[in-house]
């Protein structure tokens, strides 16, 4: 029940993060902890993480994950995602939860929605580490998608489009990559411009 509840919260925090990355697969050698975001406007907002943060660490420190941090938080998926893991987590951006239907993050937050919003959560989880390079690598070695279990239970499909990471839903939504190889002590962050959704 443990081991589920931390997959979900992986899934959660990949909802975060599901799209593609421009910068990651052409510039992976030269990633560092300190990584830019670009927000709407426009200004850069660096990333600082302490090698001793865990996944959960890292997003509360990061301003760009407060609505992220708030579903995981209701979730009870903070203990899950704090575990050893490793874990590689799809993390969508404040932005990203603002472009879904007016209404739906406060539906999801309610408690009576528990369930629900802990599978959204895992959906965006992935068990073990994969860097921006192994995702990459592993689009390429499938012919150009690569599809890969959830700890909700479900997958995503990766793929690459102008030399950026996009995942696909299984409703055939996508999310881009958008700051990959953000380090945590239990695994790894790609930031991702939309939310995905399990089936």
């Amino acid at each position: 029940m443990k081991t589920k509840n931390v997959l979900m919260a992986f899934t959660v925090v990949g909802l975060i993060g599901l799209n593609s990355c421009k910068e990651a697969p052409k510039n992976v050698e030269n990633q560092s902890k300190e990584m830019a975001l670009n927000t709407t406007d426009s200004s850069p907002i660096a990333v600082q993480t302490q090698d001793n943060d865990n996944i959960v660490g890292v997003a509360v420190g990061n301003e760009n994950f407060t609505t992220l941090v708030a579903a995981v938080k209701a979730a009870d998926l903070v203990e899950t995602l704090s575990g050893k893991g490793p874990f590689t987590v799809f993390a969508p951006t404040n932005d990203a939860f603002n472009k879904l239907p007016e209404g739906t993050v406060e539906i999801l937050l309610k408690p009576e929605n528990k369930k629900m919003l802990t599978a959204v959560l895992t959906y965006h989880v992935v068990a073990g580490k994969f860097n921006a390079s192994a995702v990459v690598e592993a689009i390429k070695a499938n012919n150009g998608k690569f599809t890969v279990a959830t700890v909700q239970g479900g997958s995503l499909t990766a793929s690459l489009e102008d030399g950026d990471v996009v995942l696909m839903d299984e409703k055939g939504n996508t999310s881009k990559v958008i700051m990959a190889d953000v380090a945590a002590s239990n695994g790894v962050i790609h930031a991702i411009d939309a939310v995905v959704m399990p089936k």
